[in-house]
């Protein structure tokens, strides 16, 4: 699957934190658990998709530019279109500092933090509202 790929492309280039392990883990759920629980929308560049976006209520819930179509403002203009869809709110992986740094610079601040992710996994999350 299409998205699927970005995610895991994507994944590789800015999460180095994860072990292999993890990132098959998470992939093996990510198109039967995680996408139909969010509203999914994807960006294009040329006909093809560069990245995507899940929103579920006020909250982006995942947000991936492919890995050889990050810097060219993808992330922003999804980032545009979830707050004209009325997000408030994001968690993103404490180790991921450019995720962090991104969303700094879209308005978003810490606003609380959890030791681990979801899953129980020893990956610390921060929680960030606009």
């Amino acid at each position: 699957m299409v998205l699927s790929d970005i995610w895991e492309r994507s994944v590789r280039v800015s999460h180095d934190f994860l072990t292999e392990d993890v990132i098959k883990e998470i992939k093996e759920v990510l198109v039967p658990e995680y996408f139909p629980n969010v509203d999914l929308f994807a960006v294009t560049d040329n006909g093809d998709i560069a990245g995507f976006v899940g929103l579920s209520d006020e909250k982006i819930e995942m947000l991936f530019v492919d890995s050889d179509r990050r810097g060219y403002g993808y992330g922003s203009k999804m980032i545009e279109f979830a707050k004209q869809h009325g997000v408030t709110l994001v968690d993103v992986n404490e180790q991921n500092a450019s995720a962090v740094k991104f969303y700094e610079s879209k308005g978003f601040r810490i606003i609380g933090r959890d030791k681990t992710d979801e899953a129980g996994r020893p990956y610390p999350i921060l929680h960030m509202s606009l």
